[in-house]
């Protein structure tokens, strides 16, 4: 990502107006949300948002606050927060009682699940380099170092993904 972004340039749905509009069908609520209508389906069986009544023509209709709880929900989730993640973090908006250290304790977990990825990704670029710079180039693929490697580096299921390297 661009550093010099804002964060409402990187996250839009941070900084976007919201429609005038104060009830939506699940069509209208999908594309004012960006999300499609299944998204919108499954974050009402998961309990994410609010499953809504149909009227007698067999619409559901939505309002405001459940376009904001899904900008929300995406919103989190381009901050690598998972939907459980994000359905905590959706509790504790919704409590009296929660503090904010409560959501920091989250986004603290969370920018360690990042930084870990970011080791890993570092860790398997220094090993796609260490590849590049031993391959022959000009031997057929039976010599590939690369080749070799993938085939005799099998991950263990619960390490990290260079565990075998």
């Amino acid at each position: 990502m661009n550093t010099s972004k804002s964060l409402n340039e990187a996250y839009p749905a941070a900084g976007q107006s919201r429609p005038a509009k104060s009830t939506f069908t699940i069509g209208e609520l999908a594309h004012a949300a960006g999300v499609g209508r299944d998204t919108i389906r499954y974050y009402e069986r998961t309990g994410l948002i609010r499953s809504v009544q149909r009227t007698a023509a067999g619409y559901r209709i939505y309002e405001r606050p459940d376009l904001s709880r899904i900008l929300f929900i995406r919103s989190a989730q381009r901050l690598g927060f998972t939907l459980g993640e994000t359905q905590s973090l959706l509790s504790l908006q919704a409590s009296d009682t929660a503090l904010a250290s409560d959501v920091l304790t989250l986004t603290l977990a969370k920018i360690q699940q990042a930084q870990d990825k970011v080791n890993d990704l570092n860790a398997i670029r220094a090993i796609l380099e260490g590849l590049v710079e031993v391959c022959p180039r000009d031997t057929g693929t039976g010599d590939c170092p690369i080749l070799a490697f993938i085939a005799t580096k099998q991950p263990a299921n619960d390490a990290g993904p260079l565990a075998a390297a």
